[in-house]
């Protein structure tokens, strides 16, 4: 089959998928954004924007539910390492500060650094570097950053494949930090001018605080000379040595600390972590979610903090979305979660990686929602869905012209040609129903797009479903347009 020129991508619009229910948690999953490249933190300020880093090196944003093109591109390094945490500035509605933390290489060195930088009408501008030379390498780089509510910055780092680190003070890895959002040391952190908060660490990825400032973070346990699994959730104290590389899961050494849970010699690999404070699903309100990458589920924590002790904890969604990497509530009091299913060890499935939001199952977010929940419908055209507390939702009609479809059912039985297809989806972009974009490389058709698009012209799919089939088939560079 002839190689043809494509290229086009909806106009403005979100694609349409529906939430995955899980009624056993009385919650349902919604795709916020897809096609990402390993997103591995995300932060949002008070207005809504969310931002969120790839590890491949950028710094994304989503504004009004839509996703911007990169607005920053670090050149990283290391093979876990690459651009990590990202970090809101509490005052950020006055100072426009965000901080992250990233791996890059010099000669022969692998280092971690935190840097501030400064927004200015979505330019990204370099501020000042916080901290540098954090151990780095091809495993083991931490990398969570958040400001705990004392105000200061906290930074998980890892022991960089050393772990003689953990226990050396004059090292920043295999710890927790703990700085002033300008760079400087508290004066009561627990070793003199130094940034060091808590030692004896592997490689923490996540951490948060109770609403009582309590501090739990979570560890990766070993895989290799010190045994395999016993991943670790910590309470960290200052000044406290959690054991790393001396003692693991429930072994014991004067003057460390043992894990308050372990995951014995199950594999969860914890990442980002989460203590959920939203009002939207109150069953879940206290919680303490930790995203897991091995694991490939949410791992949910009941503690009593007061008596040092779990209550009871589960997996939830196991397998359902593969590694998670992050789990953070957001200013709409919904849960979110990252998947991190290309970073080298998961399964890529479609339109992998994703950011996902977890809202309760009978929340009504859309017009399929309203239509579903069998709700007053209002039949103009399109049709309009009243819920009870006034809101209104209509329903999204793509329209395409018959003879278009009549077209489309020649070219899938091969009476036309692809080049008069393309001229037929050209009509399309000029509908403005699909918009030109740069597509990243030229392959042939497949034989399966016909089918699709026999379907469609034999109404077993909808126009909507159609366009976004398109859509997916320009993401994987099957097809590009020209006008």
């Amino acid at each position: 089959m002839k190689e043809i020129i494509i290229s086009i991508i909806l106009l403005g619009l979100i694609p349409i998928v529906s939430a995955q229910e899980f009624p056993e948690y009385n919650v349902k999953v919604e795709v916020v954004a897809d096609n990402l490249k390993i997103p591995w933190s995300i932060d949002w300020t008070s207005d809504g924007k969310i931002f969120f880093t790839e590890r491949t090196g950028n710094l994304r944003l989503i504004e009004n539910g839509v996703l911007q093109a990169p607005l920053l591109t670090i050149g990283v390094g290391g093979v876990e390492g690459g651009l990590l945490g990202i970090a809101v500035d509490p005052n950020y509605d006055e100072n426009h500060y965000i901080y992250l933390y990233y791996t890059y290489n010099e000669f022969l060195s692998t280092t971690n650094k935190i840097v501030r930088y400064v927004i200015s009408e979505d330019k990204v501008t370099e501020d000042k570097v916080l901290l540098d030379g954090i151990p780095g390498g091809p495993f083991h780089d931490g990398g969570r950053i958040k400001f705990g509510p004392d105000g200061k910055l906290y930074i998980t780092t890892g022991e960089a494949g050393n772990p003689p680190f953990s226990q050396d003070l004059d090292s920043l890895g295999g710890k927790i930090l703990r700085i002033n959002s300008d760079g400087t040391i508290p004066e009561d952190n627990p070793w003199k001018n130094s940034a060091i908060y808590s030692i004896g660490h592997r490689n923490p990825q996540g951490m948060d605080w109770d609403d009582f400032g309590n501090l739990v973070a979570t560890e990766h346990g070993p895989s290799g000379w010190r045994g395999i699994a016993h991943d670790e959730i910590n309470v960290i104290t200052p000044g406290t040595n959690y054991g790393w590389p001396d003692i693991i899961g429930d072994e014991t050494m004067q003057g460390m600390q043992n894990p308050i849970l372990h995951s014995g010699d199950d594999t969860w690999a914890p990442s980002g972590a989460e203590f959920y404070s939203g009002d939207k699903i109150p069953q879940w309100s206290g919680k303490y979610f930790v995203a897991t990458l091995r694991g490939e589920h949410l791992h949910m924590i009941d503690f009593d903090l007061k008596q040092n002790k779990v209550v009871a904890h589960e997996k939830l969604f196991q397998d359902s979305f593969g590694r998670l990497r992050d789990v953070a509530t957001g200013p709409d009091g919904y849960l979110y979660i990252l998947t991190s299913n290309q970073d080298g060890r998961g399964s890529p499935q479609l339109n992998d990686d994703k950011i996902l939001r977890i809202i309760p199952l009978n929340e009504i977010n859309s017009f399929e929602d309203c239509l579903a929940a069998e709700l007053p419908i209002m039949e103009s055209y399109p049709r309009q869905c009243r819920t009870k507390d006034g809101k209104n939702f209509v329903e999204h009609i793509i329209i395409i012209p018959q003879w278009i479809k009549d077209s489309a059912i020649l070219w899938s039985n091969d009476v036309i040609g692809d080049e008069t297809f393309v001229e037929i989806l050209n009509e399309l972009v000029n509908s403005e129903i699909l918009k030109n974009s740069q597509p990243d490389s030229e392959n042939k058709i497949p034989k399966w797009i016909k089918n699709t698009v026999k379907w469609w012209t034999t109404d077993q799919i909808n126009n909507v479903t159609f366009v976004q089939s398109i859509q997916w088939m320009i993401d994987k560079g099957f097809l590009k347009i020209q006008q």
